[in-house]
């Protein structure tokens, strides 16, 4: 297997290992003496008094213990989770509910893990859980926000009444409904955007193991390592250093394999209670089970107009099902509902996020991570608007525009925008989609009985924050003794192709071929400190890092080549990786000068970081187009366009792989994607058979393209670009149906559209005509 940590330069030479089947995932680490690791888990949505009897399972052959919450609290290891700080509308505090590592004794979720059984194998281990006898006290659960909420529902948390996870209000409330009062029209709409799961590649994995020198280390499929080394360490009371975690190749996150995940912690503290190498695989179904969700929203909203078509105001309140904990996890919501105020210049805007607790999984950040769901709220407005006021829906958007001159952008709600020419990026968009064709489309869609939609979005969003306190990251450069260029990124890459620009951006300032260079990412060792990746932040603060490390490498290898060549350090130049002394034949090159370094005990390396003065704001122009037949429901895409302003466009190719994913996953959403729950908490969409996946089928060809606007709150002048395919996908597509399902009569259709769906829609408007 390759070592995933290091990876040879260039795009080819990244994809390598993947392509050949020769990657390291978490479950193909090779510890042969390891311990096999499965969870019992809650079969049940709501109990208490819940007791395991332990006896059969703990004298069936091969098995070496079974721990549960018991064992944690005899070691001192009490709940783990995020932390949370809010002061809500009525100047009230909401703090985070403790979120015990293994439940007991009362159960909040189906599928939450009771006791980690561990065995000579992973067949034994799994005998062994099934041998575990179960008796609870059986309680009512309450799924969704309805049943939440209902007067006198059973609570979820005995010390949170009502079911209140949380209370979160921003803007100018008053101001607000005084605005939409002396409005000529107000625009209300009442939606829902649905729980979905992230579906990695990779199901969750770890394995734990102590180290030659005494330390431990877990090697996990995991986002962000440094991140996982610190709530490994306050969650056991051990000294960072005497952890290592590590992380190969990861098949997909999402922000799902982020913070503190409840399976891993536990796997690296029973490995170290019992001194022995311990691995964990989730299969499919746990995923389903115990993996966060994402999304899951019930909206109200409101628009308000003048008469001539201006945005007055802007009123949106959000109720979050955030499952059975609330933690800082469960702000997504919150952390991104600026983005409601999309690129227009509403003047007052207010919000109100209500997170309700719910006998289910948690809900936590997943691509986009509220972005998506804010751009949906307010493209949606937009177009309910301009089919009630018959201005072209292009037209109303342009008309509230801010305009370029206005930046920067100091917004009556949240955020500030540094830069921006919407109305560049939309003309752009509009032309790539041949939107001035469309009519000629409908009706040939329409000769055939199908009824053909058109949805334009116009999407913004915060990247490289978060908003309020940006992260810094990390970077390392080292020329080694063989003269090669190591390069180490605090940013993590699942697939994004992190390892082949940060190199080029190294390469590019050292002037040294990337080809020949090594990145080296997920493993503390190495980068103690980094933010792994989320929120769009790669490129933007790790490529600033490798950017600001490679000066101070220039620096670092001024002096020593000055020194080796009896110079004034001023008096070198430095180009193409080389120091050349003018007027002489003397030169030293870095690949020299690093083993120079190297044989004098002090290795040639740099380490630097970056942190943005403020988050930037990517922004993009989506068109989708839809037939539907009216006969079956059957909805299917059959074109999608997006340009965006991703500031300065580093590398075409993975910029267009991340908008295609992220609209893929969108529009996934958009058509089928849900988790269904029963009235007892139990999952109906616990496998593929239940839970629909777009297949290369249901999507169409995708153009895209990029219309570059670059930003000065970095130095390279990039706004970020991983999440938003799923930013404007999800409103493009939903505007799309709608505007097919309105020539119908159907007004108010929410998401999924699946054919049944869409056909109950279609045959209840004609049923009222």
């Amino acid at each position: 297997m390759a070592d995933a940590g290091r990876t040879a330069g260039g795009r080819a030479l990244e994809d390598g290992p993947l392509l050949t089947g020769t990657g390291l995932y978490a479950a193909d680490l090779a510890a042969g003496d390891a311990l096999h690791a499965v969870f019992l888990r809650a079969p049940f949505a709501a109990a208490g008094a819940v007791t395991l009897d332990l006896d059969d399972a703990r004298a069936m052959p091969g098995v070496v213990a079974v721990l549960t919450a018991a064992d944690l609290a005899a070691d001192g290891i009490g709940p783990v989770q995020v932390g949370m700080a809010l002061t809500g509308p009525d100047g009230e505090r909401w703090t985070a509910t403790p979120r015990p590592l293994l439940a007991g004794p009362a159960v909040r979720f189906t599928g939450e893990p009771l006791a980690i059984v561990i065995a000579a194998t992973r067949a034994g281990a799994l005998d062994a859980a099934e041998a575990i006898g179960l008796e609870w006290d059986a309680q009512d659960a309450v799924v969704g926000t309805a049943a939440a909420l209902a007067e006198g529902a059973p609570l979820v948390h005995a010390d949170r009444p009502g079911n209140i996870g949380y209370r979160h209000a921003s803007g100018d409330p008053a101001a607000v409904e005084a605005a939409l009062a002396a409005s000529a029209r107000v625009v209300r709409m009442q939606t829902r955007v649905t729980r979905v799961a992230a579906i990695a590649m990779e199901p969750r994995a770890a394995t734990a193991q102590p180290l030659a020198d005494g330390r431990w280390e877990l090697f996990a499929s995991h986002q962000g390592p440094q991140g996982l080394r610190g709530i490994l360490s306050a969650a056991l009371d051990l000294p960072a250093d005497q952890i290592r975690v590590r992380t190969g190749h990861v098949g997909g996150s999402f922000g799902m394999k982020a913070g503190p995940l409840r399976e891993e912690i536990v796997l690296f503290w029973a490995a170290r209670r019992l001194g022995r190498a311990l691995r964990w695989q989730a299969e499919r179904a746990d995923s389903f089970l115990s993996d966060e969700a994402g999304r899951d929203l019930d909206i109200e909203a409101a628009l308000g107009l003048d008469a001539a078509g201006n945005f007055t105001a802007l009123k949106v309140e959000i109720l979050a099902d955030i499952g059975a904990y609330a933690t800082g996890r469960s702000l997504p919501p919150v952390m991104n509902l600026g983005g409601i105020a999309g690129p227009y210049r509403t003047p007052a805007i207010s919000g109100l996020v209500t997170g309700v607790l719910t006998h289910s999984v948690p809900v936590a950040a997943y691509r986009g991570a509220g972005r998506p769901e804010a751009t949906f709220i307010i493209e949606r407005l937009v177009d309910l608007a301009a089919r009630e006021t018959g201005i072209d829906p292009v037209a109303l958007r342009r008309q509230n525009f801010i305009p370029p001159e206005a930046m920067p952008w100091k917004s009556p709600y949240q955020f500030d925008y540094d830069s921006g020419d919407f109305a560049r990026v939309l003309d752009a968009g509009l032309a790539q989609a041949d939107v001035a064709g469309f009519a000629a489309r409908r009706t040939a869609s329409e000769a055939k009985g199908l009824v053909r939609g058109l949805g334009i979005a116009f999407c913004i969003e915060t990247a490289g924050g978060p908003y309020n306190t940006p992260g810094r990251d990390h970077a390392m450069i080292e020329i080694d003794a063989e003269g090669r260029m190591i390069v180490g990124g605090g940013s993590f890459s699942a697939g994004q192709g992190m390892a082949t620009t940060l190199l080029r951006l190294a390469s590019e300032r050292l002037g040294l071929p990337a080809e020949a260079a090594v990145f080296v990412q997920g493993d503390t060792d190495v980068m103690p400190e980094g933010r792994g990746m989320g929120g769009s932040s790669g490129t933007i603060v790790a490529g600033s890092a490798v950017t600001a490390t490679a000066e101070t490498l220039i620096a670092t290898a001024r002096a020593l080549a000055a020194t080796e060549l009896d110079a004034d350090p001023g008096a070198l130049e430095f180009d193409e990786g080389t120091f050349r002394l003018p007027g002489s034949n003397r030169s030293l090159s870095l690949a020299e000068l690093g083993r120079i370094a190297a044989a004098q005990g002090t290795p040639l390396v740099a380490r630097g970081s970056f942190k943005p003065a403020q988050a930037t704001f990517p922004n993009g122009c989506h068109v989708c187009e839809v037939e539907i037949d009216p006969e079956t429901g059957q909805v299917a895409i059959v074109s999608y366009s997006a340009v965006e302003d991703v500031g300065t466009v580093l590398n075409p190719q993975l910029a267009e792989g991340q908008l295609h994913g992220g609209i893929a996953q969108a529009l996934g959403q958009v058509l089928a994607e849900e988790i269904r729950l029963s009235d007892d908490g139990q999952v109906l969409s616990g496998s593929f058979m239940d839970y629909a996946m777009p297949r290369a089928a249901d999507l169409p060809p995708y153009a895209t393209g990029f219309e570059p606007v670059p930003t000065k709150l970095n130095p390279l002048g990039v706004k970020g670009v991983g999440e938003a395919g799923s930013v404007g996908g999800l409103a493009a597509g939903m505007n799309a149906i709608c505007d097919a399902l309105a020539q119908r009569g159907v007004r108010d259709f929410a998401m999924p559209a699946s054919p049944h769906r869409v056909w109950q829609a279609l045959a209840a408007a004609q049923a009222s005509r």
